[in-house]
């Protein structure tokens, strides 16, 4: 039997979500929005995903799944350890940034009546990209082009000054635009790497 055209019913409601989400917002947005949006019957949404809550966090799930795995080509990269760095960071800002501009509002505001489990489900996603910028970190140490530091904590501390770029607080409307965000991206990329890069002392 021919399944190539089989219709991904789990990705289709989450697609459907990104679009009610800026529509309606996460509190109007119903179980029926969704299946109707979707082209579905109520029931099909509950077979897969149990409630509105783990529809939204999925839909930010896949959000940075996505991320992660350009993060993953960038970190695989034949360039310089502190050049992968650099496009890394700025990646995180944009991508997020592109994924979210056609919402009103912020993704707290978005997401506020489920703000302790997105909190507790972010503190994952940065876990992830933080582990993706270690490896980075520690084959510059190795190669002796960055400073002997701890690779973790120091990819950490990099997402932790570029986590004001995101689109959490603000919207992408209050941020600026793109090539606004991507400019303070790239900047703030510069100023966290210089620290970091060995330099011969004459």
């Amino acid at each position: 039997m021919d399944t190539g055209n089989k219709r991904d019913v789990k990705s289709d409601i989450l697609d459907a979500t990104d679009r009610l989400l800026a529509r309606y917002g996460y509190k109007k947005m119903t179980i029926d929005d969704l299946a109707r949006e979707t082209g579905i019957g109520k029931g099909s949404v509950y077979l897969h995903f149990s409630s509105k809550q783990e529809i939204a966090l999925s839909h930010i799930d896949r959000i940075v799944d996505r991320l992660t795995a350009r993060l993953r080509v960038i970190a695989a990269k034949d360039s310089a350890p502190d050049e992968r760095l650099a496009e890394m960071l700025v990646e995180r800002v944009v991508f997020r940034f592109k994924s979210v501009q056609h919402y009103t509002e912020s993704i707290n505001e978005l997401l506020a009546s489920i703000r302790p489990a997105l909190l507790e489900r972010r503190k994952a996603h940065f876990e992830t990209e933080a582990r993706i910028l270690a490896k980075v970190i520690s084959e510059g140490i190795a190669s002796g082009t960055m400073r002997d530091v701890d690779a973790t904590a120091t990819a950490m501390a990099m997402l932790t000054a570029t986590n004001s770029l995101l689109p959490f607080s603000l919207s992408a409307k209050e941020l600026g635009k793109l090539e606004e965000i991507r400019g303070r991206a790239e900047r703030t990329a510069r100023l966290l790497i210089y620290g970091l890069v060995t330099r011969n002392e004459s």
